[in-house]
């Protein structure tokens, strides 16, 4: 089982969203990491078929997407930013509806809906309108739905996008267990969603994937950029104009710890400290931190 991204662009008239990617994906958990507009969502448009490259091809097995036709669909299963649905859908209505869709029995359908109501923990409100659900919720529907016909390929943008930390938790386990023969692709900017149950890792930046690999292999990248500190809380603005500050502790008595990225120590009395794939993040996307690498 392969899926093959090969030389993939993305021209619009005024921008490149997607740079002459390649990427081969074998089962686990991939995670497709970067900021927004690095072009990820682009990228996963075209795996799903919505879009067409400018150039470059997506091959399953060998075989291009656009040859296998609906054997492409009913393999695959994807969850949207956004998920459309008819706004008098119950959960219920709309995910026997999508079942239809991709032509599961009446059999099928219903002991499918049943367990995934149940994994996503919408057992409770299966005959509410999804209109009316938090956004959480939503999220959950929009899940199971791309879970209802067991894909062989399943791709999620931004998937815990209003989930609290505790979906989350269960979020990850699903996953996990549900990508032990499957390719599952997650597009997030959330590094936690991603960390510790990705079988290995695409950086994402500026349309181009910028690095791969597994996550102890990535955070190397920032490798002797690690640091922290303990400082008096008075000096915490100081300090922070000068380093890219990851984490703050309260250490009491006015005191804080830093934890910060730098090519060498800045703040006296420093330590260094072991990366993670959160102080990467930050070193290659620093926009999103607001500020720019020091």
């Amino acid at each position: 089982m392969e899926l093959e991204i090969c030389d993939i662009t993305r021209q619009y008239k005024d921008k490149c969203a997607v740079d002459n990617v390649s990427l081969t994906l074998t089962p686990g958990v991939w995670g497709l990491l970067g900021a927004n507009g690095a072009g990820k969502t682009t990228l996963m448009r075209m795996i799903a078929g919505i879009q067409k490259p400018t150039s470059g091809c997506i091959k399953y097995d060998g075989i291009r997407i656009e040859a296998l036709k609906e054997g492409y669909r009913d393999i695959f299963g994807y969850l949207p930013q956004e998920f459309g649905f008819y706004p008098g859908f119950t959960v219920k209505d709309y995910l026997e509806y999508i079942a239809a869709l991709k032509g599961l029995t009446r059999k099928e359908t219903k002991q499918r809906i049943g367990t995934l109501l149940e994994r996503v923990s919408l057992k409770e409100v299966k005959n509410k309108k999804i209109s009316r659900l938090s956004g959480g919720m939503k999220r959950r529907v929009g899940i199971a739905q791309a879970l209802l016909n067991e894909p062989e390929v399943l791709v999620l943008d931004e998937p815990t996008s209003g989930l609290d930390p505790g979906e989350r938790v269960k979020f990850r386990n699903l996953l996990s267990e549900f990508a032990h023969d499957r390719i599952v692709l997650i597009s997030t900017h959330i590094v936690s969603d991603i960390e510790y149950i990705a079988t290995c890792n695409a950086v994402m930046k500026d349309g181009k994937i910028i690095a791969t690999g597994k996550t102890e292999e990535l955070v190397q990248m920032v490798a002797g950029r690690v640091w922290s500190a303990g400082i008096d809380g008075r000096e915490l603005g100081a300090c922070e104009n000068q380093v890219m500050v990851v984490n703050v502790y309260n250490e009491g008595n006015g005191n804080v710890r830093l934890r910060y990225l730098s090519d060498a120590p800045v703040i006296p009395g420093s330590d260094k400290e072991e990366p993670r794939m959160e102080d990467l993040y930050l070193w290659l996307f620093p926009e999103s931190a607001g500020k720019e690498r020091m």
